[in-house]
């Protein structure tokens, strides 16, 4: 009986062999003479102008890094309700329900702390802003 790790070789060398061999094929088929037109910049068939660098508004980031970790949060509540009924079974109410509730109440204390912050206020009104800093003076 051959050994069994001959084909995980064999499939290692072949995914090995191809992306080099694509690579190598294409560097001898490409043009050797940089065209000029490649290495302008594109923008959808418009004529670029400004400067490339954009300051983006923070406020996009702090919306998907709390949608990340809300989204983290349903993938952990999840598992925990598919086991909560033998883990009540099993280690009694208290030492089950106990641990889930101070992850949520983190959590809420997190959310209420972004909202007091303006992490989830999207647009920002002129008359807040004034009233804003007229109560940190």
């Amino acid at each position: 009986m051959a050994n069994p790790w001959i084909a995980v070789g064999a499939l290692a060398l072949v995914a090995l062999a191809i992306p080099l061999g694509m690579m190598a094929v294409s560097a001898l088929l490409r043009p050797t003479v940089r065209e000029q037109g490649k290495s302008a910049i594109y923008e959808s068939g418009e004529i670029p102008t400004g400067n490339t660098r954009i300051r983006f508004n923070i406020q996009y980031y702090m919306v998907a890094l709390l949608f990340v970790v809300f989204d983290i949060e349903t993938v952990l509540i999840f598992p925990w309700t598919v086991i909560y009924r033998d883990a009540v079974s099993s280690a009694g109410l208290f030492a089950a329900l106990v641990p889930m509730l101070v992850f949520i109440g983190v959590l809420v204390i997190g959310l209420a702390w972004a909202w007091r912050n303006g992490a989830v206020r999207w647009v920002k009104s002129p008359r807040a802003e004034q009233r804003r800093r007229e109560q940190q003076q």
